[in-house]
């Protein structure tokens, strides 16, 4: 197919994190650990999550979820950076680009509105006690659930639409490891107005709103905190929501930083290292925080072990 003068592009090369040979072998051993600490942490959370029965509540459903998120995105792109990190040229097709886009969008957009259901509940279970079973109950628990997908599939499908009616001429080189949204509109021979457009609101309504939504949360969880008379219970009730603020702070700080500045202002080499905390260290983090710091889980594995 032909525009003017110009080829349509079928395929893309990902620059990746580094064009520097040297680095290869080792960013590859050393994103293999991490991807095999991602997958091992999160596929034990939603082991233990399952086959324990007292972990059947929305907090660990919530949890599972989480995990479950965790363990897809982080293998959209991980398998193909890894084989990119030992191949002399980084090809993907468009097709293939495209479904990377979706499935990435998918999962970061659910990840954001799974967090804010944790908060939640956590703002419940500390705030009004009493009425935790009703206010969280496993109705509400499973819609909040779905909401979050569905949420997460309409964002999905509005990043991927826009991207499809871009056309891509003669330039197909996209400077990231994965086919990001910022690095592949400054690719498009057509305007980006309307895509750009889109990420700005879309992008900031999936940010804003769920960081917004946690914080004021935790605002309220923090007065009641500090209301406790024992110093055992605050320290319990800090130690319970420090593991979760700590995820939310590091995921929606380096989403932010990628997705809410102007394309006239990105760089597109730090918007690659912020990539890799949101899409690299995050999930892997996350079971790590959450088992090591809950003795539910702790309890559960020592008991699955025995």
């Amino acid at each position: 197919m032909a525009l003017g003068n110009y080829s349509v592009v079928t395929e893309f090369i990902l620059v990746g994190l580094t064009d520097h040979p040297d680095l290869q072998i080792p960013l590859f051993f050393f994103f293999l650990a991490i991807y095999m600490v991602t997958v091992l942490g999160n596929l034990s959370l939603i082991t233990l999550i399952a086959l324990n029965s007292h972990l059947h509540t929305p907090m660990y459903i919530f949890l599972f979820n989480l995990s479950f998120t965790d363990l897809c995105y982080s293998s959209v792109f991980t398998p193909k950076m890894l084989i990119n990190f030992l191949s002399k040229k980084s090809t993907i097709s468009y097709q293939g680009c495209m479904v990377q886009l979706y499935f990435f969008c998918f999962f970061v957009i659910s990840e954001c509105y799974v967090l804010t259901s944790m908060a939640y509940d956590r703002y419940v279970a500390i705030c009004n006690p009493l009425l935790y079973n009703i206010e969280v109950s496993s109705k509400v628990c499973t819609n909040l659930i779905f909401g979050s997908y569905f949420i997460a599939f309409s964002g999905a499908m509005a990043h991927t639409g826009c991207m499809l009616r871009l056309t891509f001429c003669d330039a197909n080189t996209i400077n990231h490891y994965f086919c990001d949204i910022p690095p592949m509109l400054q690719l498009s021979c057509t305007s980006t107005y309307v895509s750009e457009l889109v990420v700005f609101i879309v992008g900031g309504i999936n940010i804003i709103v769920p960081s917004l939504t946690i914080f004021i949360s935790y605002g309220f969880i923090l007065c009641s905190i500090l209301h406790i008379n024992s110093t055992e219970g605050r320290s319990k009730a800090f130690s319970t929501c420090s593991s979760h603020i700590m995820a939310v702070l590091l995921f929606f700080g380096s989403t932010a930083f990628v997705y809410l500045q102007p394309s006239s202002t990105r760089s597109m080499h730090e918007g690659k290292i912020y990539s890799v905390f949101y899409t690299n260290v995050v999930p892997m983090m996350n079971p790590l925080v959450y088992s090591l710091r809950n003795k539910d889980v702790k309890l559960a594995m020592r008991k699955n072990l025995r």
